[in-house]
């Protein structure tokens, strides 16, 4: 008798040997799969079959492996509707987050223009908003958030799914979107899993500090309240620039994201994302920790919840144990009917170093999202409302 071996196990050993090539063979994957499953008696008519390709084609995509199917952009896990606002808890006892209307468009849009980064790294494209409340401001310097877009997606897919502008108008913060380029990752994915790609002064982390600094100079940006947030491969890749440049980004936010150094290639990814990772550290010699917001469905499929409790459990471990840091549990359901647990971890008098939000039920999606951009679960909570609250209550010490 064949024994039979995991579709899985197949893919890391396919992907392991086209690691050489600039993209996987995945026609040549496929067959091997399809083999497998044939010797286990899953034909092509087998819902089980069925299933497990499409579980492996999502994953291959969403790390950046392979181009993903024009399906790919608008997953079964995405549910249409309005987006809702959910306003931030009360620290007090938990309860039910109240119902709020939808997210009106800004009287007054700002400027939302592309622009071009050249550095001694190379170049990248860009997204900059500005809002319409800059002009007329009497001076007094203003945050920026840094959103990293997902896999398959740009900046202005991933500004109308979060709705960061608009939220820019309210707030008066400035929003820069970097763009992932085709030609260094061909489903536009943030390259997070490259040993190349995880570390200070190269690579990728490099071209978006450098796009920070050249936003942060060009306009009056508070250099002590400078952003990152991101969903999927954006989120790893925030996280990335959390540990390599925590003297730049003051807090991230990760939505649906993996902690730092969880791969270093094309399998070590795969592992990850499947909820396999190991080895995770911190920067050697790195500075704290820096505080951090975490979103993940309990249902994503796409990168296992797992994850979530990584990146919370690598950022307690960057804090000082002189800190003794207290954790409070908050529970809630938004109008829309979703559920979720939200932990916070702060020493009491200075502002949360860990906020986590698991949503229950959820998938691979922004949660609280406009359901005209892709990957968004409009059922909330508000998870872009949310991180400006805690991106508010931050602020790097050290600059003027």
């Amino acid at each position: 008798m064949k024994r039979f071996r995991s579709p899985f196990d197949l893919l890391k050993q396919s992907t392991s040997a086209a690691s050489s090539r600039s993209r996987i063979d995945v026609g040549g994957i496929t067959n091997t799969i399809n083999d497998a499953l044939a010797s286990a008696g899953l034909t092509s008519k087998s819902g089980a079959a069925n299933s497990v390709m499409e579980t492996i084609q999502r994953a291959l995509a969403s790390a950046g492996l392979v181009s993903g199917p024009s399906s790919h952009r608008a997953p079964a896990a995405t549910i249409d509707g309005v987006a809702r606002e959910v306003p931030a808890l009360d620290e007090s006892e938990p309860r039910e987050a109240p119902s709020a209307p939808p997210l009106p468009e800004p009287a007054g849009a700002g400027e939302f223009v592309t622009r071009t980064y050249d550095g001694a790294i190379g170049s990248r494209s860009y997204k900059l908003y500005v809002p319409s409340s800059y002009a007329q401001d009497s001076g007094e310097r203003i945050p920026l958030v840094v959103m990293l877009h997902g896999c398959t997606q740009d900046p202005d897919d991933f500004a109308a799914g979060t709705q960061m502008n608009a939220l820019a108008d309210r707030h008066g913060f400035v929003v820069a979107y970097p763009a992932q380029s085709a030609s260094a990752n061909g489903s536009r994915c943030w390259n997070w899993f490259r040993a190349q790609d995880q570390g200070r002064d190269a690579g990728e982390p490099a071209l978006i500090a450098g796009i920070t600094r050249e936003v942060a100079a060009a306009y009056r940006i508070d250099e002590r309240r400078i952003f990152v947030a991101g969903l999927s491969a954006g989120a790893a890749m925030a996280v990335v620039l959390g540990a390599t440049y925590p003297d730049l980004y003051a807090a991230i936010g990760v939505h649906s994201g993996l902690p730092y150094a969880s791969a270093h290639d094309v399998p070590s990814a795969l592992a990850a994302m499947h909820g396999s990772a190991r080895g995770i550290a911190r920067p050697t010699g790195s500075a704290p920790a820096v505080p951090t917001i975490i979103f993940h469905g309990d249902r994503d499929a796409t990168v296992k919840p797992c994850n979530g409790d990584a990146i919370a459990t690598q950022v307690r471990a960057g804090c000082s144990p002189d800190i003794d840091l207290c954790a409070t549990v908050h529970t809630g359901i938004t109008a829309d009917g979703q559920s979720f647990t939200r932990h916070v971890l702060a020493d009491g008098t200075n502002p949360a170093t860990v906020e986590q939000w698991i949503l229950h039920g959820a998938g691979h999606a922004w949660s609280g999202g406009d359901a005209r951009g892709s990957f968004t679960d409009p059922r909330g909570p508000d998870a872009s409302a949310e991180m400006i609250r805690f991106f508010y209550s931050q602020r790097r010490a050290g600059s003027a």
